[in-house]
């Protein structure tokens, strides 16, 4: 995560307004240290919310890889800006 106190960055704003809106949350509850499970989201939402995050970012999350974090807000946008990354480097 960069920045601090409101200063995120568009990925870390892309992926809450995505949390948000497929867990139906207030964004404002969603802090980069909150965990999808501190959060109360439901298994069925983390899997809309991971597919909307692949869809938005044409990527593919590795679900079960080493070296990939999704069960944290900040794990998520790392792994976004990791993969996103990887395919910009293989364009």
């Amino acid at each position: 995560m960069r920045g601090s106190g409101n200063h995120m960055s568009e990925t870390e704003t892309k992926i809450v307004d995505i949390i948000a809106r497929e867990a139906s949350i207030d964004p404002a509850r969603i802090k980069p240290e909150s965990t999808l499970k501190d959060l109360e989201i439901s298994s069925i939402d983390v899997v809309q919310i991971i597919f909307a995050i692949e869809d938005n970012y044409k990527i593919s999350i590795p679900y079960n890889e080493p070296g990939f974090d999704i069960d944290s807000v900040a794990g998520l946008v790392t792994t976004v800006e990791k993969l996103v990354e990887q395919n910009k480097a293989s364009a």
